[in-house]
């Protein structure tokens, strides 16, 4: 019978690279280490490490096996928390992960009312690769995620993203910019403008907006690259460059910047609520629903805006 310790042990040989260091980071002793390994290629009837003078890598079937054996090791820590925090609070704790704009406008009246409701939440702020990262490793149960709306975040099956809210994308402009008069943009006008990017080049904004370039013959220039959207606006402001930005990230109204749709099919992010699948808990099920609740609201602020302008961005 399989033990945890048995998919310990090949875990840490294949971080160490040796059974005697792998021994020293368990607090095994090197017999012993030899002895879980020996049980567990019993099991499996086959090799799973190679040794040699320089040390001990994995075969082919240690390799194919390690994902599994993180995965059951990180299920079990992920069980263990949530058991401890049972036994110490009453309740368990949901892990909540969420991304700025979001933080700032989407979760705190949700978080409110779990609160309200008893609800412990543990929350964690951080950019989009540093959540999907947290998903993976279990120390995330939910987040608030965003992708491309034609486009998916390859998660994997362990993982469901349920849709929140489609989040229009907007050019952001000088207010003396000569395009700033228009009541839609075209891309192809600001092809001679410098773009303030994000960070990564796989942020979603970003490829939509090359993408959408594309189709129009030209490709953004970046000259800046920045994800702290009040940094973007003030360098937008400044005459530094123009930008295509989130609704969700603009913040108040600015008398120096001129906001905008684009002239074309709107082009827009999906914000979603990505969760382990294993977490389909009373409390993960709340906060979905809370959630669901603050995204119809905003979306009717945002209907009542538009009507108050005319239709106009």
């Amino acid at each position: 019978m399989l033990d945890l310790r048995h998919l310990q042990v090949l875990r840490a040989i294949a971080r160490e690279g040796s059974l005697a260091a792998a021994g020293r980071s368990l607090r095994h002793s090197q017999p012993t280490v030899s002895h879980h390994l020996a049980t567990l290629e019993a099991h499996f009837r086959t090799p799973l490490v190679h040794r040699g003078a320089r040390g001990a890598v994995l075969t082919e079937a240690g390799l194919a096996l390690l994902p599994h054996a993180e995965a059951v090791l990180d299920r079990v820590r992920v069980a263990e928390r949530e058991l401890a925090d049972l036994v110490e609070r009453g309740a368990a704790t949901l892990r909540v992960g969420t991304f700025p704009t979001a933080g700032a406008l989407l979760l705190p009246p949700a978080v409110r009312t779990l609160h309200r409701a008893g609800v412990h939440l543990a929350l964690t702020e951080g950019e989009l690769p540093a959540l999907l990262a947290g998903l993976r490793s279990r120390q995330l149960q939910v987040a608030l995620v965003y992708s491309r709306s034609d486009g998916g975040l390859d998660l994997g099956e362990d993982f469901v993203v349920h849709p929140l809210l489609e989040d229009p994308l907007q050019l952001v402009l000088p207010a003396d910019h000569p395009q700033a008069g228009r009541d839609r943009v075209p891309l192809a006008a600001l092809r001679e403008d410098g773009w303030i990017l994000g960070v990564s080049d796989a942020d979603p904004v970003d490829r939509v907006l090359f993408r959408a370039c594309a189709e129009d013959g030209f490709e953004p220039v970046p000259v800046l690259r920045t994800d702290d959207y009040s940094v973007l606006q003030g360098f937008v402001a400044a005459g530094v460059g123009v930008a295509l930005l989130p609704r969700l990230g603009l913040g108040p109204h600015r008398e120096d910047l001129a906001v905008r749709p684009v002239d074309g099919p709107q082009l827009a992010r999906r914000i979603g609520v990505a969760a382990l699948r294993t977490s389909d808990s009373a409390n993960a099920r709340a906060l979905l629903a809370a959630l669901r609740d603050e995204a119809d609201r905003l979306r009717h602020r945002w209907s009542e805006a538009d009507r108050a302008a005319g239709g106009g961005g």
